[in-house]
């Protein structure tokens, strides 16, 4: 049976924490997530990008390179798949308001990719769960080779994550089939998690999920927040980190931007759930592939 951590917060020195994620950001405070732009890709900046195959067309991924950008520099990558559009829990569905990947990175050291679901018409983002699934996945087959090539990301080091929809989709898209399956140095999800329960799309049954879920081949998963908690039932699949999210604590709810429990947002507050789960990333950087 593989290790795995399940992280009750009065247990862990959040000294500790913020010393095994001290590279990743030396600023602790709340974080405010770039608002994209169309323009040229540079550091600090989140752009607007159409792939080759997609132009005419509304279909689009946003590019962040971090603050400490160069042109020569090899980055650490992170994939991020969002929720879907839920006007009652804030979340818009779009590419361009995806925070969860921001937020763990605190917008140094790793490249931020979000990547769309591509609609039926092959025309625009789906808002609303996968759109074209086969289209989604070879979207992101065909681009994150080209950015990493572009723009220093390093192949070795490539995680991906999601929210909500995008906590599914880790492993509905990220791991339908064997090929975009090894683009993956670790895995995180917060709220949902593939094969937790049936939605009413294809292939949402639990056998489907635990045949994707196989691909994850002892890498490194950290689950936050809700909706896993069949994966303690599966240990041999992974690596895996639990780590519970009191969105209700860490906010005010109605706070600002944030009127609901299920949210992305708590990424941007500085918390030590927020130090765990980047501490998390700071180890699995280190390991080996």
């Amino acid at each position: 049976m593989k290790r795995y951590l399940i992280i009750p917060l009065f247990l862990v020195s959040s000294h500790f924490a913020a010393v095994q994620a001290a590279d990743l950001e030396t600023t602790r405070s709340d974080l405010v997530t770039p608002k994209m732009v169309d323009a040229d890709p540079a550091p600090g900046l989140r752009v607007r990008q159409v792939a080759t195959e997609y132009q005419g067309t509304d279909v689009y991924h946003a590019l962040f390179l971090p603050v400490d950008w160069k042109p020569d520099g090899k980055y650490p990558v992170i994939v991020e798949y969002t929720g879907n559009e839920s006007p009652s829990s804030g979340s818009t569905g779009e590419v361009k308001d995806a925070n969860f990947g921001y937020g763990m990175s605190g917008g140094k050291r790793f490249i931020w990719i979000t990547m769309p679901y591509i609609e039926k018409d092959r025309k625009k983002n789906a808002l609303k769960w996968w759109g074209d699934r086969q289209a989604t996945v070879d979207y992101c087959k065909v681009n994150l080779p080209r950015i990493c090539k572009s723009f220093g990301g390093d192949r070795d080091n490539i995680f991906i994550c999601g929210f909500s929809r995008g906590a599914i989709g880790v492993s509905y898209i990220g791991l339908a089939d064997d090929e975009i399956a090894k683009l993956w140095k670790g895995f995180f999800t917060h709220d949902h998690f593939d094969g937790q329960r049936k939605w009413g799309y294809p292939e949402d049954d639990r056998a489907s999920a635990l045949a994707r879920l196989a691909r994850l081949k002892g890498r490194s998963v950290l689950i936050c927040g809700k909706d896993a908690d069949y994966m303690k039932e599966h240990l041999d699949l992974a690596r895996f980190t639990f780590l519970n999210v009191p969105t209700e604590k860490i906010f005010n709810i109605p706070e600002g931007n944030v009127i609901h429990p299920h949210t992305d947002l708590w990424m941007q507050r500085e918390s030590e759930y927020r130090d765990v789960a980047r501490a998390w990333l700071a180890r699995v950087l280190n390991e080996k592939k």
